[in-house]
């Protein structure tokens, strides 16, 4: 996806957000921490998949990325 900015195009990565499941273009290249933070998201409370690998907050994201947030869900057998 392509976005542009005035008449100019402009890359931008591909983000998915799972729960509610949705998809946005972002404008790259960022830190993982800055899009969490452009996307207001509590980093504690989310992983970040960046193709089939786990990134963590100081990871560089190129425009061309796709990048998929799912919730960080946690629970196991009560005692």
């Amino acid at each position: 996806m392509t976005l542009h900015r005035g008449r100019y195009p402009v890359a931008a990565m591909k983000v998915l957000l799972r729960n509610p499941r949705r998809e946005v273009d972002v404008e790259g290249p960022t830190t993982v921490a800055a899009l969490l933070g452009r996307l207001e998201l509590n980093p504690e409370s989310v992983l970040v998949i960046c193709g089939d690998t786990l990134v963590t907050r100081d990871a560089r994201l190129a425009d061309d990325d796709v990048v998929e947030i799912r919730p960080v869900i946690s629970g196991g057998a009560g005692s």
